[in-house]
């Protein structure tokens, strides 16, 4: 992707930017490769599969039958193959408060969650029917395939695509400095194209349904359609994600994952 190019989609990428003027240089949505909402989500026809996060008193380590929080829809929607699943549950429909749990299944078919951590969804909340522009985080189940970003590969089970056009600059809804905001990156396979990195923009969808959905570093608020960790988990996470664990993302609002 040239220099011109960039600057001109940045200000598209889910994770940056702000209502007012924003300064950004690197990933958008037309850096993506093409993909298609890998399991559930979007308009798929298909009910959207989301994901529950870890209820109180259900610390890391906790193992159970089931996903806590995800009703038998979703779970039935998790593909068979998948031994973990990163649970993004927001607060509220209209929230851009969110908690990430890694669960992980054992061979006995028992799933094991991991900690729960803290993270941002979109300003807006979460919707079914995400666009470009709508300021929602996209509510379903999605395939992890590639990681990226600005600095090193600190371990990454994904493959992992190091590039300056991970870089970010500019506030954001908070008036927040969104540097660092892409030092690590997983690419959510949702109208992208999986097997290339996450600056590749193809949308096989179209560019009305949006793109440029990834997991990133936080940067202290609101996303545009992404989800963000601390820095450290986001390390923890590339480390932990295995793609012999086929890994996906089920993302949503509590009530949207517990159908």
């Amino acid at each position: 992707m040239t220099a011109v190019l960039a600057l001109a989609t940045a200000a598209a990428w889910c994770g940056v930017g702000s209502i007012g003027p924003v300064d950004v240089f690197g990933p958008r949505s037309q850096d993506r490769a093409d993909s298609v909402p890998a399991v559930i989500g979007g308009d798929d026809p298909r009910p959207p599969a989301p994901v529950a996060d870890t209820a109180p008193g259900q610390g890391p380590g906790r193992e159970s039958a089931s996903i806590a929080g995800l009703g038998p829809a979703t779970l039935a929607s998790i593909p068979t193959a998948s031994r973990q699943v990163l649970l993004a549950s927001g607060r509220a429909k209209d929230s851009s408060d969110s908690t990430v749990t890694l669960w992980t299944r054992a061979a006995d078919g028992r799933w094991r969650a991991g900690s729960a951590w803290p993270a941002h969804n979109a300003l807006r909340g979460w919707t079914g029917t995400h666009h470009e522009g709508d300021l929602h985080s996209p509510v379903g189940i999605f395939t992890l395939s590639d990681a990226g970003g600005f600095k090193a590969d600190p371990g990454s089970g994904l493959p992992y695509h190091r590039s300056q056009g991970f870089t970010a600059g500019g506030t954001g809804f908070r008036g927040e400095a969104l540097g660092g905001s892409f030092d690590y990156v997983i690419a959510i396979d949702y109208n992208r194209v999986p097997g290339s990195s996450p600056l590749d923009g193809r949308q096989p969808l179209g560019s009305p349904r949006g793109g440029g959905i990834w997991i990133h570093v936080d940067h202290g608020g609101p996303t545009h359609g992404c989800v963000s960790l601390s820095a450290a988990h986001m390390v923890d996470l590339l480390r932990a994600l295995d793609p012999r664990s086929h890994p996906v993302i089920a993302m949503g609002d509590g009530a949207s994952l517990a159908r």
